[in-house]
């Protein structure tokens, strides 16, 4: 995992950087971050039976592979003067879509690595979250470095080599068994002598599931919106605030580093005590830090000490978000559904990133850079805060025998009964998102990988 992020965030600097310089157009380098998201959400929306049925493993080290060559082509054709822009997009396209049941079947595996080590969830997730975060930092820090000392195309080659690399360590070094498909009957059920469901009967498994669930539902919708704003700022915004302002591409690594290091901790000590804070609370609180004074501090065109410094307490309050949505995820989901679940969650929530830089760019060229700084900024803190006031959101303190389902494999989908029991109704939340986390939230980085995107 560690080896993939870091090689997606050094591509996070060095590709949008390289379309700006190349095309000098706000707006081609939101279609291309366009393009490379687009297929991410659709067609991970889609594999989430397929990574349920072939095992996480194999999915995640053969699609690793496919975007790591995609990924290769781009600085070979553009040296041999033979890379246009439609091929470009083409290209990313494919990393895209090869990317989207990667980082599924990488978040599907966290629950039977805490079951292997005997830990809770959140500090499973928390730990998991620690190696996004650490990714964020590194990633950042060396792609704006390979860009400002050696330019773009570098980047590019080492976001390859990073791949392949994890796709290595995935197929030959993980644990003998660890990956493979969880049986498809939950316990207690005698289904020996009927037929194992096809591909649409389990993907419709998993919309009943996902449909039934209030909170998962608001927590999508939430995640959905300010993984749009992260994606707008990641890709573009920051990107043309720093060529604006003089300071560089290296100042791109600057800002991902610092939020991505001040994460790591916010990670490490929500991995340690996590599990015994109230989840509302720290989930609120981490996205009242990560979400808008990122661009407010960008719009008041604060030195870059001072962005550094915001961009590092924004990062700090991401730390704690994953690490909650995640292990609400993991409880309320039953196993053997993790993948399909988790799909549609994320592409729901991440159905904005797409969008989020193609926005960005447009709205840039025709208002300028402030406004939308500030327009982004204030529906961050709008759209966090009112979700958080919504009723379903008190049940995610809800923990125990009166949950909802757990991630052991309460199966609440069943025959088409009704789904009752003695918790209310199901109330999981962490599949919005991820970026890389199963809760798809970022740290402004397209892709929230962010976490994702990305906060």
């Amino acid at each position: 995992m560690a080896l993939s992020l870091t090689g997606t965030r050094i591509s996070l600097v060095a590709l949008p950087w390289f379309v700006l310089v190349t095309t000098g157009s706000a707006t081609r380098t939101g279609l291309v971050v366009f393009c490379e998201m687009a297929p991410y959400v659709l067609v991970k929306a889609f594999t989430g039976p397929v990574v349920d049925r072939a095992g996480p493993r194999a999915v995640s080290w053969t699609t690793d592979l496919a975007s790591a060559t995609a990924a290769a082509l781009v600085p070979l054709l553009h040296l041999l003067h033979l890379l246009t822009f439609p091929l470009l997009l083409a290209l990313v396209a494919v990393i895209g879509a090869a990317r989207g049941p990667g980082d599924l079947a990488k978040e599907v595996m966290v629950p039977e690595a805490a079951d292997r080590a005997a830990v809770p969830l959140e500090r499973a997730t928390g730990l998991s979250g620690v190696v996004e975060r650490l990714a964020s930092t590194i990633g950042p820090a060396a792609g704006g470095a390979l860009v400002a000392l050696v330019g773009p195309l570098t980047g590019l080659f080492v976001n390859a080599v990073c791949l392949v690399s994890g796709s290595a360590v995935v197929a030959l070094v993980l644990p003998r068994g660890m990956g493979r498909a969880a049986a498809e009957a939950p316990p207690g059920r005698n289904s020996g002598a009927e037929a194992e469901p096809g591909y649409w009967k389990r993907f419709g498994e998993g919309f009943t599931f996902l449909r039934g669930e209030p909170l998962l539902l608001t927590v999508i919708v939430m995640v959905g919106i300010t993984n749009l704003l992260d994606a707008a700022i990641g890709s573009v915004l920051i990107p043309v605030w720093v060529r604006e302002s003089g300071s560089g591409p290296a100042a791109i690594g600057l800002m991902g580093s610092a939020m991505g290091a001040a994460a790591v901790g916010g990670s490490l000590i929500a991995a340690t005590v996590a599990h015994r804070l109230r989840r509302r609370t720290v989930v609120l609180a981490g996205f009242l830090l990560a979400g808008a004074p990122r661009f407010l501090v960008l719009a008041a065109d604060a030195p870059l000490g001072a962005v550094l410094a915001v961009f590092a307490v924004s990062g700090f309050g991401a730390g704690f978000i994953n690490p909650v949505l995640g292990a609400v995820l993991f409880e309320r989901v039953p196993r053997r559904m993790l993948g399909r679940v988790n799909a549609l969650g994320d592409s729901l929530a991440w159905a904005g990133i797409p969008l989020g830089g193609l926005l960005a760019g447009a709205a840039v060229a025709a208002a300028g850079l402030t406004p939308v700084l500030l327009t982004c900024g204030i529906a961050y803190f709008l759209t966090t805060n009112l979700a958080g006031l919504r009723r379903e959101w008190r049940e995610m303190d809800r923990t125990g025998d009166g949950a909802a389902g757990t991630g052991d494999g309460v199966d609440r989908t069943g025959d088409g009964a009704d789904r009752t029991g003695d918790g209310a109704a199901g109330t999981g939340d962490g599949a919005a998102g991820t970026g890389d986390g199963a809760a798809g939230t970022g740290d402004g980085a397209a892709g929230t990988d962010a976490g994702k995107p990305v906060t």
